[in-house]
């Protein structure tokens, strides 16, 4: 049996008190930062990688179905805003379609050549790289997909939280936090779509830093698109100028971004 299908550690979760079951939900949570760690090697190999191939025109696409497909999509969908990059450089696809994302469409997943026909509506070529999500480790919508990625000439990789699964035999790089069975038998809504979103966030983080996205610890190249981010962006103009908060709110909403403003005010200084 799968570990993500195995038993859960606690039994009677019926008659157990309110607190008796967060505090033993949280127990389990505590061993996913472990189970992340013990990967870090393996999204170092894949970061590397997708830095040179984004950089010589390539794009990253998540694959998923259920929870999966929708943490792809979600960390897809918040690299423009946060770090200023066209959409479709970071693609996230789910078994179904857009419909699936609030509502699970059945058998979507079950289609072995589905996920490399969704592909197909991209041009996808041998500069791309596909990342499967899945917490089994057996969908064959996100198996299919890698195998045809790999016949292609694509760099393939995968996020699951099964051991030896048949998903991690298919994938160049193989990334798999074990986190154990849950705490619900077989919701991997939980521990293993945590830990699929840790790795989800260190891998566009780590990209899009090394993309030169950030300058600092900040996100310069963030979209202005609302109220809180303009007040966020300002502070930063202030921090790395030392001018009063409307001086600076005013420059970010005439140059558009806080790149923009510091290097308009860079190429005003003397020798540049």
């Amino acid at each position: 049996m799968k570990v993500t299908e195995s038993t859960s550690l606690y039994d009677n979760l019926d008659k157990m008190s309110v607190s008796e079951i967060l505090t033993s939900i949280n127990n389990e949570d505590a061993k996913i930062h472990i189970a992340v760690k013990s990967q870090i090697s393996k999204i170092e190999e894949l970061v590397t990688r997708l830095v040179d191939r984004i950089q010589s025109g390539g794009r990253l696409f998540y694959l998923g179905a259920g929870t999966s497909g929708r943490l792809g999509i979600l960390d897809a969908s918040e690299i423009p805003p946060t770090f200023g990059m066209p959409h479709g450089v970071v693609i996230g696809l789910i078994a179904g379609g857009d419909t699936a994302i609030r509502r699970a469409v059945e058998s979507a997943e079950d289609k072995i050549h589905g996920g490399w026909e969704d592909l197909q509506q991209y041009n996808i070529n041998e500069k791309d790289t596909v990342v499967g999500i899945a917490a089994s480790g057996g969908t064959p919508y996100v198996i299919g997909a890698l195998q045809d990625a790999n016949k292609n000439g694509l760099l393939t990789a995968c996020i699951t939280c099964n051991p030896d699964s048949e998903i991690a035999k298919v994938a160049t790089i193989a990334i798999e936090p074990i986190v154990g069975p849950e705490f619900l038998t077989g919701s991997t809504r939980m521990k293993a779509g945590t830990a699929q979103k840790l790795v989800l966030n260190m891998i566009t983080t780590t990209l899009m830093i090394k993309l030169g996205r950030v300058k600092g610890n900040k996100m310069v190249d963030m979209q202005l698109t609302n109220k809180k981010l303009v007040e966020r962006g300002s502070k930063m103009i202030v921090d790395e100028l030392g001018i009063d908060f409307e001086e600076a709110q005013r420059l970010l909403l005439f140059h558009g971004s806080v790149r923009a403003v510091l290097n308009s005010i860079k190429n005003q200084l003397p020798n540049n």
